[in-house]
């Protein structure tokens, strides 16, 4: 399909319109993919979730919250990992139930992503 213009100025202010809602879109750290995959964590027992970023994130200035029942926020570490855009959050061992992260982080670019992971701690298989 070509889109045709009347005036060459008006093709101008598309290109540039469209390039700055393309600049919108990538400029926040979204989540693209998780270790928990839909999978219950092993219960009492410290585990690490992996969240792999579309972009860099400022680790000094982000924040990851553990949430328990009762709307409870702990703080809990994260570091980085391997992979650019790579985040490790380390849980510590829970016990059986549901739970979320919460999480504010910055993206390189200095956009703040604020979002939350729910996930489920698996009851003991009594081995």
């Amino acid at each position: 399909m070509l889109i045709r213009f009347a005036h060459p100025a008006a093709a101008g202010l598309m290109f540039i319109v469209c390039l700055l809602a393309l600049r919108d879109v990538a400029a926040h750290a979204v989540v693209t993919e998780s270790s928990l995959r839909g999978q219950a964590l092993e219960a009492q027992k410290a585990n690490r979730i992996v969240l792999n970023f579309n972009s860099g994130v400022e680790l000094s200035l982000s924040r990851f919250d553990l949430v328990r029942k009762g709307d409870t926020h702990e703080t809990v570490a994260a570091d980085h990992g391997s992979k650019p855009g790579q985040i490790i959050v380390v849980i510590p061992a829970l016990s059986p139930g549901d739970y979320a992260i919460h999480y504010k982080v910055f993206a390189a670019d200095g956009h703040l992503t604020e979002d939350v992971i729910r996930f489920s701690v698996a009851g003991s298989t009594g081995r």
